[in-house]
């Protein structure tokens, strides 16, 4: 029994540093989209949470802020350091781990979580990490509310529903052939 435990210690850091690490690729890929270009960041962060559950989910993106904190340029844009995550668009970084935790709770809150439910999972992750990116926003650059949600959330409303239905889509084929546990210990 203790055996089996570690084992899946060991597999739930696997998969939470192959999602941190998928998440900073993420912020490589840019989609050319009107009126801004997206990242698959938040794919991966809602990915983390549906696949991994909300445990093993945040901890994956804790180590990704982690290697941009180190100086890594994993965040968008190639950026890294305290200073991002304490800057202007901090509050999304801090958003993708609350983000992975609350939909990996949700999904985990079901015996067998449906194409809805995940839906409205990720729906509310995307709330949360648009919540906090917004007020971060909103106080470190001296804007309203209303100017930070102008800049900061509706131009990339359009790609988060398409990286939204393409996360959908990857998690239930992952999640019907049992790939990935959504388990954590």
């Amino acid at each position: 029994m203790e055996l089996s435990r570690e084992r899946s210690k060991v597999r739930n850091m696997v998969y939470a540093s192959l999602f941190g690490a998928l998440t900073a690729i993420g912020a490589f890929i840019v989609i050319p989209l009107q009126p801004v270009p997206i990242t698959l960041q938040t794919l991966f962060t809602g990915l983390a949470g549906v696949l991994l559950g909300g445990y093993t989910g945040a901890l994956s993106q804790i180590i990704y802020v982690i290697l941009g904190l180190i100086g890594l340029p994993v965040f968008a844009g190639g950026k890294s350091g305290l200073g991002t995550l304490l800057g202007p668009t901090g509050g999304y970084l801090i958003g993708f781990i609350v983000a992975a935790y609350v939909i990996g709770k949700m999904v985990e809150s079901r015996r067998e979580a449906g194409p809805a439910w995940i839906v409205l999972s990720l729906l509310i992750g995307d709330l949360v990490i648009y919540t906090l990116g917004t007020l971060q926003l909103s106080l470190l650059a001296h804007i309203s509310i209303s100017q930070a949600l102008l800049a900061g959330v509706v131009p990339f409303l359009p790609g988060d529903l398409i990286k939204m239905a393409a996360a959908v889509l990857i998690s239930i084929r992952f999640l019907k052939n049992n790939n990935i546990t959504k388990k954590a210990v």
